[in-house]
C-alpha cells in the first residue's frame, strides 16, 4: 500500500491535518488503533473563545457557553470570582466531535483505518498492524498525532515529551434548571492536584469533576485523589450527585512544545509535539491551529518534491511564544504544600492579580497562525 502521508492517531490534531491535506488533493491515510473513537478519550474538552471565534465547530456538540471562573485556595474559603462580559468557554461532547472530525476528513478524500496499530519502520515503508493483519504502508510523510508518548517521534528521531502531568476526571449529567450560572470551578491546593489544579466544569448539563498533577506527588495515588475531591467538590448541584456516564484519564504534557517536530521523514502535531499550554494545559486550541500549519508545510513539500520544506516547521522559533507561561510552569511547580498555596493564592485577591488571572483565562493569546509561523521560519532561516 502506498500513500502520500500517513497520519497516525485519529484525534482532532490528526484528523484536522488529514482533513486540509486531502483538501488540497493529497493521499491521506489515517489511522488509529482504537476500533471507535468514543473510546479512550482523555481530555475535558474544553475550548476557548478563541477556538469558537476561528473554528467552524458544529454547534450541536458543544455544551453552553460559560463566562465565570471560580478559583480557590485550599479549604475553599474565600474564593476569587472572575466574570467576563464574554463566551469564553464551552465544553464539547468529544465523540460526537471524534465523530464529526472523522467524517469531514472522509469526505475530503482521507481513508481512516481504526482498529490499526502502527508498529514502526519497517525494511521499505511503517508497519501496520489492522483488521486485515500486518501490513506495510509506504508514505512519502508521516504525521505523528498519536499522543504524549508518541512513538512516531520516537521513530522519527524527533523530540520527546519529558515533563508531564497526569489527569483523571468523571464526567456526570446536571439536573436541568440550576439556580447558578455555568461556571469553571479551579482549586489550587497541592495535597489535591500537585504542581497543577483540581476542577470542576458544570456548564448547567454536564458536570466534569477532575484532578491533574504531578505522578509522584500524589497522596494515595490519581483516582483515590479524584475520589475524595470528588465527595467535597465545589460547583456541583445540592441534589446529589448521579453516578457519573464517563471516566477519562491520560497524561498531559506541560514542557511546552518540543524544539525539533519535524525531518525530512515527517512531522509531530498535538500532544505528541508538546503543543499544550504549559500553565494551563489547555491543548484544543494549539492542536487546531498547529494542524493548519503542519498541513501547509506539507502540502509545500508534496507539491515542490523538496523534503527540506519540513524544515520551515520549527518548534524552537514556535516555542519562544510560550516563553512566559513556562516560566510560570517552573513557579507553578514549586508550590508543595497548602501553606504556600494560600500564601500565593492572597496575590489573586489583589486587582494586579486579578488582571493577571484574567490575561491568563480570559486573554486573546493563541497558538500563532500559519501566516505568523511562516514569518517566523523566514525570519530565522536569514538569521542562520
Amino acid at each position: 500500500m502506498e500513500t502520500d502521508v500517513l497520519v497516525v492517531g485519529a484525534g482532532l490534531a490528526g484528523l484536522r491535518t488529514a482533513t486540509e491535506l486531502a483538501q488540497r488533493g493529497h493521499d491521506v491515510l489515517v489511522i488509529d488503533r482504537r476500533t471507535t473513537l468514543a473510546d479512550t478519550i482523555r481530555t475535558t474538552g474544553i475550548f476557548v473563545r478563541r477556538t469558537l471565534e476561528d473554528f467552524a465547530l458544529p454547534a450541536g456538540c458543544l455544551g453552553p457557553p460559560i463566562r465565570r471562573v471560580v478559583l480557590y485556595p485550599p479549604g475553599l474559603r474565600r474564593p476569587v470570582t472572575l466574570d467576563s462580559a464574554r463566551d469564553e468557554f464551552r465544553v464539547g461532547d468529544m465523540p460526537a466531535l471524534y465523530a464529526a472530525a472523522a467524517g469531514a476528513a472522509v469526505d475530503a478524500g482521507a481513508r481512516l483505518s481504526l482498529g490499526t496499530r502502527y508498529l514502526g519502520r519497517g525494511a521499505t515503508g511503517f508497519r501496520l498492524d489492522g483488521p486485515g493483519g500486518p501490513t506495510e504502508v509506504r508514505a512519502r510523510y508521516v504525521v505523528g498525532a498519536d499522543g504524549a508518548r508518541s512513538r512516531v517521534a520516537r521513530d522519527l528521531g524527533l523530540d520527546r515529551n519529558r515533563h508531564l502531568l497526569v489527569g483523571a476526571e468523571d464526567v456526570f449529567p446536571v439536573p436541568p434548571g440550576g439556580a447558578e450560572p455555568p461556571a469553571f470551578h479551579c482549586v489550587i491546593d497541592p495535597s489535591l492536584a500537585p504542581g497543577y489544579l483540581a476542577w470542576v466544569v458544570n456548564d448547567g448539563e454536564h458536570a466534569h469533576v477532575g484532578v491533574a498533577g504531578y505522578a509522584n506527588r500524589f497522596p494515595g495515588g490519581l483516582h483515590r485523589t479524584l475520589v475524595r475531591f470528588g465527595a467535597s467538590a465545589p460547583g456541583l448541584p445540592d441534589t446529589g450527585r448521579p453516578a457519573w456516564v464517563e471516566r477519562r484519564a491520560g497524561p498531559i504534557p506541560v514542557g511546552g512544545l518540543l524544539r525539533r517536530i519535524s525531518c525530512p521523514d515527517g512531522l509531530l502535531v498535538g500532544d505528541a509535539a508538546g503543543a499544550v499550554s504549559p500553565l494551563t494545559a489547555g491543548g484544543l486550541d494549539p492542536c487546531l491551529r498547529q494542524a493548519a500549519l503542519a498541513a501547509a508545510v506539507l502540502d509545500d513539500a508534496l507539491r515542490s518534491g523538496q523534503p527540506a520544506a519540513l524544515a520551515g516547521y520549527d518548534g524552537a522559533a514556535l516555542r519562544a511564544h510560550f516563553r512566559g507561561r513556562l516560566l510560570l510552569r517552573r513557579a507553578f511547580a514549586q508550590v508543595r504544600t497548602p501553606g504556600v498555596a494560600s500564601t500565593a493564592f492572597a496575590l489573586l485577591r489583589t486587582p494586579a492579580g486579578q488582571a493577571a488571572a484574567r490575561r491568563i483565562l480570559f486573554g486573546d493569546g493563541s497558538f500563532p497562525t500559519v501566516e505568523h509561523s511562516r514569518r517566523t521560519a523566514a525570519d530565522q532561516a536569514q538569521v542562520r
